[in-house]
């Protein structure tokens, strides 16, 4: 029974600590002050290549996670990166798989970031499914997915939790509006002052812009 309960604390001592993020590659670094670390199509936006971060093994603290990405990428200067699919034995490209990926890091000037007018990411929760309201469409996020909604000027969207004591919000186009990111969670949430702050309202979170961009890497896109 002891080599029983040795083996659990063993695997969940495992589990727990498996996560391990390194700086596996630095090219060069980049001098600057920037607080932002941005999404970028590394095929398409200027850029300076600094290095790479390499993160193995899964943990369900994206927030912890990308904490730790954040730091890395700050030690030489990165203020965007990019997911680098791993080429397998057979020389094929994988897909993107949780347990074991890499970030390239590069600094890229303000003005070559890509701007994304009038849409809103949608970001499920990473615990559990849940049924969104999106007006009078209910739409069932899987956990650790994503969706999006163009918005239209002229048009009014509710989008709702459809829970009892849930959350809704009203959006519309504005002009130059910028990109927005919400979460929907029935959880508690961090609320350190850092990098991947929540602005919590109910159980529908707007998030900040780079812990969001992350989280719309590691998480599926789900087409409603």
């Amino acid at each position: 029974m002891k080599k029983f309960f040795f083996f659990l604390s063993f695997c969940f001592s495992v589990f727990t600590f498996a996560q391990k993020v390194t700086l596996s590659k630095v090219a060069q670094t980049h001098k600057n002050t920037d607080k932002v670390f941005y999404k970028i199509n590394a095929d398409s936006t200027a850029k300076i290549y600094l290095g790479e971060v390499e993160v193995q093994g899964f943990s369900d603290d994206d927030a912890k996670v990308f904490g730790m990405i954040y730091k890395k990428a700050k030690e030489i200067g990165a203020n965007a990166f990019a997911w680098k699919p791993l080429v397998q034995i057979d020389e094929t490209v994988s897909t993107f798989y949780p347990m074991h990926y890499k970030l390239e890091l590069y600094y890229a000037e303000p003005k070559d970031f890509p701007e994304e007018k009038n849409l809103v990411y949608f970001i499920a929760s990473p615990y559990k499914k849940q049924t969104i309201a999106f007006d009078d469409k209910d739409v069932v996020l899987a956990p650790r997915t994503y969706t999006t909604l163009q918005l239209i000027p002229g048009e009014i969207y509710t989008v709702s939790t459809r829970k009892l004591l849930g959350s809704s919000i009203k959006l519309s186009a504005q002009d130059d509006q910028p990109v927005q990111y919400f979460q929907f969670s029935g959880f508690s949430v961090n609320a350190n002052q850092g990098a991947g702050i929540h602005f919590k309202s109910g159980d529908i979170m707007k998030l900040e812009k780079s812990y969001a961009q992350f989280l719309t890497t590691i998480y599926q896109f789900f087409q409603k």
